[in-house]
């Protein structure tokens, strides 16, 4: 009698079979690997920075989609803090008198604080949904997921500089002159930048994560605003507040950033606080470091579902 050779589907089937063989090992024997394993920092900031034409290329396209199916496309962009511009200026200029610490130019004071914080609004708001929005993206696709907040980030950054001409011709049209403290306005902008991009990224974690987040954090940024300052002067108010207020309404990283654009671009601002730049400084390195860190570490569970 002979006994039939054993063909290799034989033995792999066996092999399959036997008890004493876990997953583990089966994928060491046959050289299988996982389809999506979390790089190691180092690397996850490499293929990032690989992907930087992507990240762009989106960012653009999400731009132009943005504002295609409105008549006036963009300039919504711009209409929109305008226009709250003009109802903040009638609630807290013309009925609440809340100009107390403001200065001489308080549509200037206002407009300044409104579009500065409508970026940092935006970009958290876009970066919270980034991920959660995209999972047929990232289902079909292999990319560092942290290329969605940064593109989400950009975009906003792009509709800020796009908007910047209007708050200087309300800064320039309200009697403010061209000084040249003018120029802190781009160390301001690029630490609020960072903030920001460390904001969106730690926030699209918490969004994928929890769907529902969406929803929520339209009311936690509105509630935000309040305490940033936007319509009233920060140490004013807080000029008889127990020190503790007084420390963490000037660390608020929402007032410390307005505030470093209105020394900027409003004459009256002779000082600010001496610590605000440092404050803004601590911030984006907190926010960036701390956002990625938290972002990188669920890249092997974003679109699970």
């Amino acid at each position: 009698m002979t006994t039939a050779p054993t063909t290799a589907a034989g033995t792999s089937r066996q092999a399959c079979d036997a008890p004493e063989a876990t997953s583990a090992q089966l994928a060491a024997r046959y050289g299988l690997t996982p389809s999506s394993v979390r790089p190691t920092r180092s690397e996850y900031l490499r293929l990032l920075w690989q992907r930087r034409d992507f990240i762009t290329a989106y960012a653009h396209a999400r731009i132009t989609s943005m504002y295609s199916g409105a008549r006036l496309g963009q300039v919504w962009h711009i209409l929109t803090p305008l226009l709250s511009v003009g109802v903040y200026y009638l609630v807290f200029g013309m009925l609440l008198k809340a100009k107390g610490g403001t200065g001489d130019n308080y549509i200037a004071f206002l407009s300044v604080g409104m579009f500065v914080f409508t970026y940092t609004r935006e970009s958290v708001s876009m970066g919270t949904k980034s991920i959660a929005d995209r999972l047929p993206l990232i289902r079909a696709l292999h990319f560092p997921r942290a290329s969605l907040p940064i593109a989400a980030t950009i975009v906003q950054l792009e509709q800020l500089l796009f908007s910047l001409a209007v708050v200087f011709a309300l800064v320039l049209g309200t009697g403010e002159p061209v000084t040249l403290r003018w120029l802190c306005l781009v160390p301001a902008l690029a630490l609020q930048t960072v903030f920001n991009l460390g904001l969106a990224m730690f926030m699209s974690r918490i969004g994928a994560r929890l769907h529902d987040m969406g929803e929520l954090v339209p009311f936690i940024l509105r509630t935000w605003m309040y305490s940033c300052g936007v319509f009233y002067s920060v140490e004013h108010v807080t000029q008889h507040a127990p020190a503790v207020i007084r420390l963490m309404l000037e660390w608020n990283p929402g007032a410390v950033y307005i505030e470093l654009a209105r020394f900027a671009l409003i004459d009256g601002y002779q000082q600010i606080p001496a610590n605000t730049w440092f404050a803004a400084g601590i911030w984006a390195v907190v926010a960036v470091v701390g956002g990625f860190l938290f972002c990188w570490q669920a890249e092997d569970r974003y679109g699970r579902g």
